[in-house]
């Protein structure tokens, strides 16, 4: 068993980083906006995109929660077969889309739902897999999520540049379901209480808390600060992310090309944060991890808040590569986080719930973002809130630990 888990882990990350190319949205958006224009003669910008977006990002804690559930009991093979055919089939049919109405039901809703039935599932099993690098393993699984986006925008420029934007979402959106199909084939479900051969949990470690149910777990005050605290943590680059490209357009006069550029280097340093922070959050605890990533999303913003200009190009580049390192940080340590404070056993609905704080900075980040372009013409007052977001955060860990340290003086 202690090898099959690496074999079931590798076949998890490719299932991720099918599902991750929703990070890849703001290249599909502005390729499609110009779709919309030109061969329909409709008026629609990226930012009117936005809300699709925001509901494939806002539905995903609904089939999280419910598959996590039908995960923990039945296993991730079903689970994640439907629900990634559901996100291929989503990305398949938007390429038939005629309207922003379309969209919404086909990517938003239909490819939304299935997502976080997948996602939900591929980390809550590797997580469950190894019990003695929960932070580490939370890493890679959602760095892998994240790299798709490295992957996937020049390439779907690419595409749309030789034939159109309906042509890419009907090519990837096939090829996804093709891949979802092979790589499940090699997920198995962790047997109950599974440790790896010579590992033994710390005794006073959090490992050892008792395990709880979702009941259990919304009964503690240490819940809504962990909640409060992804909302606040994923706000800035959710925020960011869902418009990216036409961000660097906007503000430092980039290409469609070069934003597409931009877009990546915003998934590379997310993915890397994933994998460092949760790397870190091993060594130094979790969230000593996540105060230092609410910092650095304070460094990150404050350096795109002074980005004007094509003279500030370089300083763009450094504020979206914080930003991704502080983003990925919060998506890479919350699996484990979850699982230390709850137990494993019921880690995929657990998750799924805290997940909720994730969907809510997946709906008012997006917004926020097109609601101040479309009132100002510019975005630094966004990034002023997303700043306000993460001293928030910040204040957040604090709390935690003050709340924790209550309870073990009991």
């Amino acid at each position: 068993m202690d090898k099959k888990r690496w074999v079931v882990l590798i076949a998890c990350c490719f299932i991720n980083l099918v599902l991750g190319s929703i990070y890849a949205w703001s290249v599909f958006s502005s390729a499609m906006a110009g779709y919309f224009n030109n061969s329909l003669g409709l008026s629609v910008t990226a930012g009117d995109l936005a809300l699709v977006y925001t509901i494939a990002n806002s539905v995903g804690p609904i089939t999280m929660i419910t598959g996590g559930w039908f995960n923990d009991h039945m296993g991730p093979k079903r689970v994640i077969l439907v629900g990634g055919i559901m996100w291929g089939l989503g990305m398949f049919l938007s390429g038939f889309a005629t309207s922003v109405g379309f969209l919404i039901v086909t990517y938003g809703i239909i490819g939304g739902l299935g997502l976080g039935m997948a996602y939900g599932s591929t980390v809550s099993t590797c997580v469950k897999f190894f019990p003695d690098k929960r932070g580490l393993i939370g890493g890679i699984t959602t760095a892998v999520y994240g790299m798709s986006s490295v992957i996937l925008p020049p390439i779907v420029t690419a595409i749309v540049d030789k034939t159109s934007a309906p042509f890419a979402f009907k090519a990837v959106g096939v090829a996804f379901i093709v891949l979802i199909i092979i790589s499940v084939l090699f997920v198995e479900q962790c047997p109950q209480d599974y440790k790896p051969a010579g590992w033994n949990p710390p005794v006073k470690a959090a490992f050892n808390r008792e395990q709880k149910d979702w009941k259990g777990m919304i009964k503690t005050p240490e819940f809504y600060v962990m909640l409060f605290l992804l909302t606040c943590g994923a706000f800035s680059g959710m925020m960011i992310t869902s418009q990216a490209s036409s961000v660097a357009q906007s503000m430092v006069g980039m290409t469609p090309a070069a934003a597409a550029i931009a877009v990546s280097v915003i998934a590379l340093f997310n993915a890397f944060g994933r994998i460092f922070a949760g790397f870190l959050s091993d060594k130094l605890g979790r969230i000593n991890a996540l105060s230092i990533a609410c910092v650095l999303s304070i460094v990150g913003l404050a350096c795109l808040f002074l980005s004007s200009d094509s003279q500030s190009v370089a300083l763009f580049y450094v504020g979206v590569s914080v930003v991704g390192i502080s983003y990925g940080s919060f998506m890479g340590v919350y699996p484990g986080f979850t699982a230390d404070q709850y137990g494993p056993k019921n880690n995929s609905v657990n998750y799924g719930i805290m997940f909720i704080g994730f969907a809510i900075a997946g709906y008012f980040g997006p917004q926020i973002m097109r609601n101040t372009f479309a009132s100002t013409g510019e975005y630094k007052t966004a990034f002023m809130y997303a700043i306000c977001f993460a001293v928030i955060g910040l204040v957040f860990t604090f709390l935690f630990r003050l709340i924790t340290r209550r309870k073990s003086s009991n």
